[in-house]
């Protein structure tokens, strides 16, 4: 996602590619399918894949990686990740931060990517280097602009304990909720091998997920480098909570069982080597390294 209510002020991901825009003025009413559609992922970032300087982490008692925090594959960008003993943690307070880019100027998602360039969370930019301008932590621990030696933090920026809402791998989507109603079932023809056998739960927003683009809940891959995955002008089936399913609506199969994700081991580094769980994951080509929930998420 990347997927709740803070997630909504959050960028879920960034897609350098285009996304195709809503067609529909109002909510999905009645089950049927949808062209055009988007299909990328989104997962829970595990803080051993960053190498930054650790820092105070507000709103808790403990010292965080500050690329996982704040760089556009961490927390930042995901909204939610898994810490270096195993805990999850999520974004509790986003503070009036908003994105901007490396010149400091705003950076605004939209249904065509970043407007402005590649996005840095302000509430994790307000460093300032020797010669007092304004300078960004990237991932890896490096710097925009200068390595900061003054950190200016934003008030309401906070971080909690657990996850921000109870997403399950490979079952849970994040949508764009004016145009696909939230608890809708959505089936994806391309997962049909995946634990949920296709289908998914409409459990999420994210505020770069517009129009027609759904965002699938994913275990981690392997590697930050490696990314999500990206198919586009995806067939998708929704069924809005209480709506009759359509008369072409795909079949509900069982969901594949021996193929259920399992939750990453509690103990830094995850063996994710397989990210579907067992499933055979959809044949795409990963994200760019442009792209942030990567640089999007």
């Amino acid at each position: 996602m990347r997927r709740t209510s803070i997630l909504a002020g959050l960028a879920a991901l960034l897609v350098s590619a285009a996304v195709a825009p809503a067609t529909h003025a109002k909510p999905i009413r009645r089950a049927g399918w949808l062209r055009g559609v988007t299909v990328t992922e989104y997962y829970p970032a595990p803080e051993w894949w960053f190498i930054g300087k650790k820092v105070k982490t507000p709103g808790l008692s403990r010292l965080s990686r500050i690329d996982w925090l704040y760089s556009s594959k961490g927390m930042s960008m995901e909204g939610d990740g898994i810490g270096l003993d195993g805990n999850r943690y999520h974004i509790a307070g986003l503070g009036n931060g908003g994105w901007v880019n490396e010149r400091g100027r705003p950076s605004i998602p939209t249904a065509k990517g970043w407007r402005g360039g590649s996005p840095f969370w302000r509430a994790g930019g307000y460093w300032t280097a020797r010669n007092r301008s304004v300078t960004f932590p990237l991932d890896g621990g490096g710097w925009s602009n200068g390595r900061g030696v003054r950190y200016r933090p934003l008030p309401g920026v906070s971080f909690g304990t657990g996850p921000s809402r109870p997403l399950k791998y490979y079952r849970s989507v994040a949508v764009d909720p004016d145009l696909i109603p939230m608890g809708s079932k959505v089936y994806i023809a391309a997962y049909r091998t995946s634990a949920g056998g296709g289908w998914f739960s409409a459990d999420d927003v994210g505020g770069a997920i517009i129009g027609r683009h759904v965002d699938v809940y994913r275990t981690p891959p392997a590697s930050k480098e490696i990314g999500g995955g990206y198919l586009k002008n995806q067939r998708i089936y929704v069924q809005p909570p209480g709506a009759k399913a359509a008369r072409n609506a795909p079949p509900r199969a069982k969901p594949n069982r021996s193929a259920t994700p399992s939750v990453p081991v509690p103990q830094p580094p995850a063996t994710l080597s397989d990210p579907s769980g067992g499933a055979k994951a959809p044949e795409a080509p990963p994200i760019a390294a442009a792209r942030a929930r990567s640089t999007p998420a």
